[in-house]
């Protein structure tokens, strides 16, 4: 009988989104009470031993790939690929967004594809609604089926080449280069594969990667950050292993697109995140001089619903008595927000912009690869 590869990946992902809940729940619990701490290693040595089935699936399915088994799909245009071995937020979106912008100065056709996990009423998810702002150019397909957009990026739209967000996993599609993003703050902890830890797949199969990205680099102490390049300097050259920071570059809102960073030193203020790594959003503000009075976390990809913005109005109403004067989100959550204020303060967003060490080497393998099946385009007289 055969293996219906499908339904493995389509259990994988369920697992992945189910483990990712339950460990939220369990580091939500932690600080209850302090009786709990022996219940709470329990847990946690239950969730590496099963680590152990997830890693015999999430291999299993990799070696049908790397074997023939499953078949891959080629696209006559070149792919880029950005990944991760990890779930949470590891800064897939500011490298989406930097690769977009270096293709697109080159006058290539670009296209974005990504399954779109937690897409809103309109079909699009934050992720589209973020990059659209920035891209306005830019087609982002989502859906499930990204043989079936990829397909569409080609005949349809007449694309030069493909940007495949979080598509290391996703092998159904063969790439060009593969670009993989560890963030930096990650513990050791995190280094086991799911329910365990935070991966997705073993680390020896960095080995897949044409460049390793570090996120976060500037948060993680030098221990951290040269443990975890150790790590990856057993399957990736260190030529290959680069760094990035996420730099907070200006504030938005609904009617002032372009805030500056200073006007928030010394300001009282509450903060609210619906992404994979609340604490480096909140850590950014401070790092800008902003005076943290109250923070607030939801899941990641939240879909904020009527009763979560009266929530937050009033929560953000409770804390302007203490001194706060105004609301700062992501641009994540400002895009399925958009309004000019909650509970009387003016909402604002953090807009973070990547910076890569030895950018330009990055840059110029990407865009050799999306030039190899397109010819430079003919300049204007």
């Amino acid at each position: 009988m055969g293996v219906d590869w499908a339904a493995l990946d389509a259990d994988l992902l369920r697992v992945t989104r189910t483990v990712v809940d339950f460990r939220r729940f369990i580091q939500s619990q932690q600080s209850v009470f302090s009786l709990q701490g022996l219940a709470v290693h329990l847990a946690r040595f239950g969730l590496k031993v099963l680590s152990f089935p997830y890693a015999f699936a999430a291999g299993a399915k990799n070696l049908a790939y790397s074997t023939g088994i499953k078949h891959t799909f080629r696209s006559p245009l070149p792919v880029i690929s950005v990944g991760n071995l990890s779930v949470g937020g590891t800064g897939k979106s500011p490298a989406v967004a930097w690769i977009a912008r270096l293709l697109r100065e080159h006058n290539l056709r670009v296209a974005i594809l990504s399954r779109g996990y937690g897409a809103l009423d309109d079909g699009q998810n934050d992720e589209a609604l973020e990059l659209e702002l920035q891209f306005p150019d830019v087609p982002h397909l989502q859906h499930w089926d990204r043989v079936a957009s990829a397909k569409l990026a080609e005949e349809e739209l007449d694309m030069q080449v493909i940007v495949l967000d979080d598509g290391f996993q996703h092998r159904r599609i063969a790439r060009n280069f593969d670009l993989v993003l560890i963030d930096a703050t990650d513990s050791p902890g995190a280094m086991w594969q799911l329910p365990g830890g935070l991966l997705r797949e073993s680390l020896r199969n960095l080995r897949r990667a044409d460049a390793v990205l570090l996120t976060r680099s500037d948060q993680a102490s030098p221990m951290q950050l040269e443990r975890i390049r150790q790590i990856v300097m057993r399957y990736v050259s260190a030529g290959d292993i680069y760094h990035a920071e996420h730099r907070p570059r200006s504030l938005t809102a609904v009617d002032r697109p372009e805030i500056p960073l200073d006007s928030l030193a010394g300001q009282k203020v509450v903060a609210f995140c619906g992404i994979g790594n609340p604490a480096s959003f909140f850590a950014s503000l401070r790092s800008v001089g902003a005076t943290l009075i109250a923070t607030r976390q939801f899941p990641d990809h939240h879909a904020y619903d009527a009763d979560d913005v009266h929530s937050i109005g009033q929560w953000c109403s409770s804390h302007a008595i203490n001194g706060a004067t105004r609301v700062i989100c992501t641009v994540k959550d400002w895009v399925k927000l958009q309004c000019r204020e909650m509970g009387g303060l003016p909402l604002e967003a953090l807009v973070v912009e990547m910076r890569i060490d030895r950018a330009d080497s990055l840059g110029q393998q990407i865009v050799e690869t999306a030039l190899g099946s397109n010819p430079p385009p003919e300049e204007e007289a």
